[in-house]
């Protein structure tokens, strides 16, 4: 506990604006216009990819995702709205999750609680809303991230259908509003708090996490608690989950209403510089593949060599992963790795002959549910959802 404590309070001071533990005399340049970025060492977290230290974000170094399907903890991405985190006020032994509003009996729920009820575990990825958006063409406005805004953990707790049963869910229920621990720094800034319809959180997936991969959840990833809702975007997983609220309308308020959504049109889509007519929240994964055996211009040896990637979508699963060592003019069927679950990524692998010259590597994925990835890039005005087939260009000598 104390040694814990110490961690929590390590990070508060991070996420309050003081300098990581480490700094390190490091950067990188990611591939885009403006694309450097320091390196930063945070408590619990391996040397990461900082686009901003207050509040914390750190981007997952893209290596990382050839080492294994599984995403390490200590190297699993970190996205905050709010700056104000009160890291020194988490105590596992008190925190409670509160379930109030149309309900028979509101409850807390404190961690014990919670860890004596049936549990649950799966693996699916956490992938940011924003993900790959410094990619947009045009730019968009918002975290400027490159690829490495997602995860792949397996994740163990309670669903959520369970807490929400034991509160004892009334009739004409139709949402839940949800948040965590971390709050605005300024009163006019409205506090994060996301919602779900009332089916969907009783879907049996939807789960309250205390475990990842199996450890406690990182300080920085939601300990002690977070919300996971497998196969949507990252914006729903709330960490430091601590207030679910069920009602009997639709929440309306500024992180559902305002931010967060996508023109109401296929894959989220339209063409850049127009406003869309309608639109949604942001919701489900789009299908997407990367290869991560070779990084974007690298110089390779010619001859025989195993291409590697992964795959991944919201939930249908991977039907199969095409590759082209052309530039798109030919395909290849890659081999699928194991099957870790319809959330999981999942790995291809493909044995290639590159002649010595340059080559246009690419990598396109098809869902169980038939969706593939289009040869062109959607744009919309907040950058989401990018699932273009991704090109790398590599000189094999």
């Amino acid at each position: 506990m104390i040694q814990r404590r110490t961690v929590i309070k390590a990070s508060g001071a991070l996420a309050l604006g003081a300098s990581p533990l480490q700094a390190l005399a490091q950067t990188v340049t990611l591939p885009f216009d403006n694309g450097e970025r320091p390196i930063a060492k945070y408590p619990q977290k391996r040397p990461m990819i900082r686009l901003t230290s207050r509040p914390p974000q750190l981007e997952t170094p893209f290596a990382v995702f050839n080492e294994n399907v599984i995403t390490p903890n200590d190297a699993f991405f970190v996205r905050y709205h709010l700056a104000n985190i009160p890291f020194d006020d988490i105590d596992p032994d008190t925190w409670t999750v509160e379930i109030k509003g149309k309900v028979d009996k509101p409850v807390k729920l404190k961690l014990a609680d919670l860890k004596r009820m049936p549990s649950v575990e799966f693996v699916a990825v956490n992938q940011c809303s924003g993900n790959s958006r410094a990619f947009s063409n045009p730019r968009v406005a918002g975290g400027q991230s490159g690829n490495g805004a997602m995860g792949n953990a397996r994740w163990k707790g309670v669903p959520l259908k369970a807490v929400l049963d034991r509160a004892g869910v009334q009739a004409g229920a139709r949402q839940i509003a949800y948040s965590g621990f971390d709050g605005p720094v300024i009163d006019k800034t409205p506090k994060f708090v996301k919602a779900l319809d009332i089916d969907h959180a009783r879907d049996g997936e939807v789960m309250i996490a205390y475990q990842m991969n199996g450890a406690d959840l990182p300080v920085l990833n939601g300990f002690p608690v977070r919300m996971i809702v497998p196969g949507w975007y990252g914006t729903y997983w709330m960490k430091h989950l601590n207030e679910i609220t069920v009602l009997d309308k639709d929440y309306d308020g500024f992180w559902m209403k305002s931010a967060y959504r996508i023109p109401d049109t296929e894959n989220g889509s339209i063409e850049p510089g127009t406003a869309p007519k309608a639109t949604v929240p942001i919701n489900r994964f789009n299908v997407r593949s990367f290869i991560t055996s070779v990084a974007d211009g690298a110089k390779v040896k010619a001859g025989a060599t195993t291409l590697k990637g992964i795959a991944f979508n919201g939930g249908s699963g991977i039907k199969s992963v095409a590759v082209s060592t052309d530039g798109g003019k030919s395909w290849t069927d890659a081999k699928l790795g194991q099957d870790l679950g319809k959330y999981s990524f999942r790995e291809w692998t493909l044995p290639v002959n590159l002649a010595a010259g340059e080559h246009v590597l690419q990598v396109r994925a098809t869902g169980n549910d038939g969706k593939t990835q289009p040869d062109k890039a959607g744009w919309n005005p907040a950058g989401y959802m990018r699932n273009v087939i991704e090109s790398t260009r590599v000189t094999a000598a």
